[in-house]
């Protein structure tokens, strides 16, 4: 996940549907180890945040704890969890996103086997609060107002809440698993843009839909003609992003690669990856995340590479 207040968004003028990164990437992280329990090495990461430094917060899934690397640096630091799977306020089990509140300088994190949101501090702290229970969560954001927004794939619904109430209000979908317009089945990641409009990777229905605010049903703006390889089709969505042009980016699960498509647009271009695995520079295996730093670049977190790659910008695509 990503903060999605405005001044995160994509908003830099020059970004265009001409747009283009740099095909090789940089490993954010240590990926050589003999040993897959090596400390500094991630283990499935799932949502990643970037910060202003270009620092990237990182949902290490199999290890139960948030890490951050930066580009420079040869040694993670743990942020949360990391003392074993378990349910206590100092313990992750499974966690699936992540996202950095800037203001509060917080991290809100999913911890979905615990069914719980949490908030943990952003430095030094070893103890997390549970700020919801109950919800079998996958993604999570935050908009501009602080109002937090979980995706819940047991009751296919997206919700919104406000930190220190028990309800929240359901904003997408609560009609049941389905591919009806007003429903959703199994709702991974999520974003809210500027006029809290809600974009669902709707990991079943293999699309991206979007349902602007207060609205009975959504609108599909990626996919949605079931599962497959070619560039009207999506397979098992996850991460995305939505620029200032209304351009939705997304990650292509099972493809391998990162879409982008424009608005209105009834099919897709492929930004990074292919159809098929890989571990090249060029390459994905079953990417989960996507996130943007300040001057553009591209993060993927690349699952099944257990590694989170970082794609530069094409100056020379710039508008």
């Amino acid at each position: 996940m990503k903060t999605t207040q405005v001044v995160e968004m994509i908003h830099d003028p020059r970004i265009g549907p001409n747009t283009k990164w740099i095909q090789a990437g940089i490993a954010v992280n240590k990926i050589f180890s003999d040993d897959s329990y090596d400390s500094d090495i991630l283990l499935d990461p799932y949502g990643i945040d970037v910060d202003d430094n270009q620092s990237v917060v990182i949902t290490d899934y199999s290890k139960h704890r948030i890490v951050e690397w930066s580009i420079d640096t040869t040694k993670e630091q743990l942020l949360a969890g990391g003392r074993g799977k378990g349910n206590q306020n100092n313990q992750l089990n499974y966690p699936t996103d992540v996202f950095i509140d800037k203001k509060a300088d917080k991290l809100i994190i999913c911890d979905r086997e615990n069914r719980r949101i949490m908030k943990w501090p952003r430095r030094h702290g070893f103890y997390g609060e549970v700020i919801i229970s109950m919800i079998k969560c996958y993604g999570i954001t935050m908009d501009a107002n602080d109002f937090i927004y979980v995706s819940d794939i047991e009751k296919h619904e997206v919700s919104r809440w406000r930190i220190g109430e028990t309800q929240g209000i359901v904003v997408a979908g609560a009609n049941g698993p389905g591919s009806q317009l007003n429903q959703l089945n199994s709702p991974h990641y999520i974003f809210v843009d500027g006029y809290d409009s809600v974009y669902i990777s709707d990991w079943h229905n293999h699309r991206v839909m979007k349902w602007i605010k207060d609205a009975k049903e959504g609108i599909i703006v990626a996919g949605g003609h079931g599962e497959g390889t070619t560039l009207h089709h999506l397979s098992f969505p996850e991460g995305i992003y939505v620029d200032h042009l209304e351009s939705v980016y997304v990650v292509d699960h099972l493809n391998h690669r990162i879409m982008r498509w424009l608005r209105g647009a009834i099919q897709g271009s492929i930004l990074i990856g292919e159809r098929h695995p890989g571990s090249q520079a060029n390459q994905l295996h079953n990417p989960l995340d996507i996130s943007f730093d300040r001057n553009n670049n591209l993060y993927v977190a690349d699952s099944n590479n257990h590694r989170v790659q970082k794609f530069n910008v094409d100056e020379k695509t710039l508008e």
